[in-house]
């Protein structure tokens, strides 16, 4: 697995909850598709290709999440699926959001929009909490299922809910073990650049049976249509399709596709328990060395303290020690993932004593 990543030749590559590495094969998958391009114009098989890649990056982005790839949308980004679900509940003034106080822009966006643009009421509260402050007014419940920042799952009483809950995804797809089914949430928005290890530009979107015919759908073109030569009443895809972006390229297409496959071939339960323990043994690490991380949930994100923590990651940036800082808090986040070892740990144990 390490040697199918040459930026660990390196570096100490800890920032997936950023960007994963790109492996070497994805890279050379999307380079041969921009020759082919090259060499043979884009015209009919193009496109018909577009499509057969489309339909296996579904179909592995589904086993990610442990669902049916008709319920899961190709989208090119964590943010543009869960502007999907938030714009197409149609809420308005005297509906309610619930989300937690560490929630990342990616999802604060559309949530500020929908209060500004509609009216919607947004209720902050700890992560912890979510689930017990749904009321009366409450329409959705929209928080990370891992928190970007501490590192901590979202409770499992949000399966317990009569009111929808959209989870971000974006540090729990690819990093910790997925089962949209088993989390009980009715829409879950996840990334193929962080632990996917795919190119910027790609994501994927879970909708439940249940919710999928309560969206509405304003952006409508090529892409999500049923019968795009059919006018005005072309019509919607009847499953998930329905939310796909409107364009992805198939180098991206490809690259994505390569990079999941050599995850998914190491075996998903494998990649997790390797990321997960590491990341345990790391966090143990930085508290015997005056380091105590925030507290966290069995994930691969270990964030600890740090009295300057932009200009301390500048410094191991410049050592070959990648990870990033917090904004707004005074800390570091190290993201753990199973192409790394001990060395990159050792490396950035030793860079901090």
């Amino acid at each position: 697995m390490r040697a199918e990543f040459p930026v660990l030749a390196r570096s100490a590559y800890l920032n997936a909850g950023t960007d994963g590495p790109l492996p070497a094969a994805a890279a050379r998958a999307a380079s041969e598709e921009l020759e082919r391009e090259l060499r043979e114009g884009r015209a009919g098989v193009h496109f018909k290709r577009r499509g057969e890649l489309a339909s296996e990056l579904r179909g592995a982005y589904a086993r990610a999440l442990s669902c049916d790839p008709h319920d899961v949308a190709l989208t090119s980004s964590t943010t543009e699926g869960l502007c999907q679900v938030i714009a197409g509940l149609e809420l308005g003034a005297g509906d309610e959001i619930v989300t937690s106080d560490e929630e990342h822009p990616g999802l604060l966006g559309p949530l500020a929009a929908a209060r500004e643009l509609h009216g919607v009421s947004v209720r902050q509260v700890p992560l912890a909490e979510v689930a017990d402050a749904a009321g009366p007014r409450t329409r959705l419940v929209a928080c990370s299922h891992v928190g970007w920042m501490s590192g901590s799952y979202a409770p499992t009483a949000l399966r317990e809910l009569e009111v929808p809950v959209l989870l971000d995804g974006a540090q729990g797809v690819g990093a910790v073990p997925v089962d949209v089914g088993e989390l009980g949430c009715d829409a879950y928005a996840g990334a193929g650049q962080k632990w996917l290890c795919g190119p910027d530009g790609t994501g994927m979107l879970f909708v439940a049976p249940g919710l999928r015919e309560r969206l509405g759908v304003p952006r409508r073109g090529y892409s999500n249509l049923a019968r795009p030569d059919a006018g005005l009443d072309a019509g919607l895809h009847p499953d998930a399709r329905r939310f796909d972006a409107a364009s992805l390229s198939a180098e991206a297409l490809v690259c994505a596709l390569a990079a999941v496959s050599l995850l998914e071939s190491a075996s998903w339960p494998a990649v997790h328990e390797h990321a997960r323990r590491l990341a345990t043994e790391f966090a143990n690490a930085l508290g015997e060395r005056g380091r105590e991380p925030e507290p966290r949930g069995d994930t691969t994100l270990v964030s600890f303290p740090s009295e300057d923590p932009e200009a301390e990651r500048e410094r191991l940036a410049r050592e070959g020690i990648v990870l990033r800082n917090i904004p707004g808090r005074p800390w570091l986040r190290a993201s753990v993932g199973a192409w790394n070892d001990e060395s990159d740990l050792e490396r950035l144990l030793g860079a901090l004593a």
